[in-house]
C-alpha cells in the first residue's frame, strides 16, 4: 500500500522545481497550484479542470420540430435562438431550471430554441458577460446550429451587448428585452400598451446607437443665423430628447388612467366591500382560479404572460358576504424594474386588498423559488402588511411529497385544483374566515317601509338572523359603523 507523500516532501518538490523568487508566483498559477502527483491521492478524484471551466450545454431545451415541412415553415417566421446563461450561485440544477425558464419564455415570444449553454463564474464579466474566450466558444456553437439570435439570461449593460455581439455577430438580447417583447404582445387593454410602451422606452434610452449620419451634427454656427450658433445637437441626441418627450406624455396619460381606477376602488371602499387580489409567478393558474371561483370566463393558456391586464369581478362567500377578485399580471424571477414601475398602478390592486390569495404552481420543479420571487415583488409595492393565503395549484398534477412540504412549511395554505375543482370549497371557507367582518353588532325593528335599509345590511353587512313580525323586520346583523348609525334609531330599547 501506498502511502501519501508528506507536507515537507510536497514543499522540497516545489523548492526544487522553482527558485525562491517564483515559487510564490506559481503557487498563484492555477495548474501549478494543485498537482495530480501531489494531491490526487489526497483529494481522491476531481473534476476535469478545464471541463469545469467551460461552457456547459443543457440537455433537453431545443424545441425544433421532427417534420422537415413543419420546420422549413416555422423557419419562415421564428427566430432561431441559442440560450446562454452565467452560474453564479446556488446548484447546478437552479441553474438548469433558470435557463428552461428562459427557454420557455422565448417560446411564448414565438422563437425557436436550438441549444443552451451555462458558463460557471463568479460573476458575469464587464466586457462580455461570459468572456472573451467562451464569446468565441458561443460564437462556433451559433455557427454550428445556424443561429440568428443570442439571447442572455441576465440583464446586459449597453457595452456589454454591443461587445457580444461584435463576437458572435448576430443579435444579442437580454431576458429583460424578452419579456417586454412579451409583454408588448400580450397587452390588450389602452393602459397595459401604455405601461409597456413606457417600460420599453426606459429600457431602450440608454441603449440607443448611432451609426454615419446618426453622429452627424445639425447645422450651426455662424451660417444659421441668431440663437443657432454652436456645434448643434447630433441625430443621437435627438432622439433621445424626443425619447424623453414621449415619456413624459405617457406617465402624464397613464396617471389619468390610474385616477379612474381609483375612483373604482373608494366607490367599493364607500360600499365596504371587501377585496382579494389572486397574485402569484406567470403561469401558475391565476387566471383559472379566477374563472373557477367566479366564472369569469378569461383567457387561459399555458403560456408565461398570457393575460396582462387586471380583471376584477364580483364573488360571494359561502355565509353570503358580497367581495370583488381581482387577477393582477404574474410575476417572474428578476423581474425588470421597468416592468414593476410602469405596472406600479395596476400593482396597486395587491396593495389595496384585504386578503391576497398568492397561487403557485404546486408541479413545478421548485416551487420555494416562486414563492420567493412573488414575495420579493410584493414588498416592492408595499403590500407586505395584507394577510396571505397560500394557494398551491395544480395538485391533481404535483408531486404529493412536494405538495406535503409545502403545506407543512407554508401555515396558511391549501392545495387546490383549478382544473377539477379540488380543494376549492374548503378556499371558499378560508376566504370567508380570513376576509375583515363588520365591527358593530346591533338589533334592530326596521319597518316595512324601510325596506333599503335592510337590502343594504344584506349587501353590506352579515346577517346573524332575521324575523318578520307584525311591526317590521326584526334584524340581528354585523355592520359597519356608518349602516349602525342609520339602523340605531330603529333598535328596541331595553326595560329599565
Amino acid at each position: 500500500m501506498t502511502s501519501s507523500s508528506s507536507p515537507s516532501q510536497d514543499t522540497q518538490r516545489l523548492a526544487h522545481a522553482y527558485p525562491e523568487g517564483l515559487r510564490a508566483d506559481a503557487l498563484m498559477e492555477e495548474d501549478v497550484a494543485w498537482s495530480h502527483e501531489i494531491d490526487g491521492e489526497r483529494d481522491g478524484d476531481q473534476f476535469d479542470r478545464s471541463e469545469r471551466a467551460a461552457l456547459r450545454r443543457v440537455a433537453g431545451l431545443s424545441t425544433e420540430l421532427e417534420d422537415v415541412t413543419e420546420v422549413e415553415y416555422r423557419q419562415l417566421r421564428l427566430e432561431r435562438v441559442v440560450l446562454v446563461g452565467v452560474w453564479t450561485t446556488g446548484t447546478a440544477q437552479d441553474a438548469d431550471n433558470s435557463l428552461a425558464e428562459l427557454a420557455a419564455l422565448a417560446e411564448t415570444a414565438g422563437a425557436l430554441v436550438l441549444d443552451g449553454v451555462i458558463q460557471r463564474r463568479d460573476k458575469p464579466d464587464a466586457a462580455t458577460y461570459i468572456g472573451s474566450g467562451k464569446a468565441q466558444e458561443l460564437r462556433d456553437v451559433v455557427l454550428e446550429t445556424g443561429a440568428d439570435t443570442v439571447i442572455c439570461d441576465g440583464e446586459l449593460s449597453p457595452g456589454q451587448l454591443i461587445q457580444l455581439e461584435d463576437v458572435v455577430k448576430v443579435k444579442v438580447i437580454d431576458r429583460t428585452a424578452l419579456i417586454l417583447d412579451i409583454f408588448a404582445q400580450h397587452a390588450k387593454s389602452r393602459e397595459g400598451k401604455a405601461q409597456v410602451a413606457l417600460a420599453q422606452m426606459q429600457y431602450m434610452l440608454p441603449r440607443l446607437r448611432g451609426w454615419g449620419q446618426s453622429l452627424s451634427r445639425q447645422m450651426g454656427g455662424g451660417r444659421g443665423g441668431l440663437a443657432t450658433r454652436g456645434p448643434g445637437e447630433t441625430k443621437i441626441e435627438t432622439d433621445r430628447r424626443r425619447i424623453r418627450e414621449k415619456m413624459a406624455k405617457m406617465r402624464r396619460e397613464i396617471a389619468d388612467m390610474k385616477t379612474g381606477r381609483e375612483i373604482k376602488r373608494q366607490e367599493r371602499r364607500r360600499n365596504k366591500v371587501p377585496s382579494v387580489a389572486i397574485a402569484g409567478y406567470t403561469n401558475a393558474g391565476k387566471s383559472s382560479l379566477l374563472n373557477r371561483l367566479t366564472g369569469a370566463g378569461v383567457l387561459v393558456e399555458n403560456a408565461l404572460f398570457a393575460t396582462l391586464d387586471p380583471t376584477v369581478r364580483r364573488a360571494e362567500t359561502p355565509s353570503g358576504r358580497l367581495y370583488t377578485l381581482a387577477d393582477t399580471v404574474g410575476f417572474v424571477r428578476h423581474l425588470p424594474h421597468h416592468l414593476v414601475e410602469a405596472f406600479r398602478s395596476t400593482m396597486e390592486e395587491v396593495g389595496d386588498s384585504d386578503l391576497i390569495l398568492h397561487v403557485v404552481d404546486g408541479s413545478h420543479p421548485n416551487p420555494e423559488e416562486q414563492l420567493a420571487a412573488v414575495r420579493e415583488v410584493i414588498r416592492d409595492v408595499g403590500a407586505t402588511a395584507v394577510p396571505e393565503i397560500v394557494v398551491i395549484n395544480k395538485a391533481d398534477a404535483a408531486d404529493p411529497l412536494v405538495l406535503q412540504r409545502l403545506l407543512r412549511v407554508e401555515k396558511r395554505s391549501i392545495a387546490v385544483s383549478a382544473r377539477t375543482g379540488q380543494g376549492i370549497e374548503e378556499l371558499l371557507g378560508l376566504i370567508d374566515n380570513d376576509l375583515p367582518r363588520p365591527s358593530v353588532e346591533i338589533e334592530a325593528l326596521v319597518p316595512y317601509t324601510h325596506g333599503k335599509l335592510v337590502a343594504r345590511a344584506h349587501a353590506e353587512g352579515e346577517v346573524i338572523s332575521e324575523e318578520h313580525t307584525a311591526e317590521g323586520t326584526l334584524l340581528k346583523v354585523r355592520v359597519h359603523e356608518e349602516l349602525a348609525a342609520d339602523l340605531a334609531p330603529y333598535a328596541p330599547v331595553s326595560a329599565s
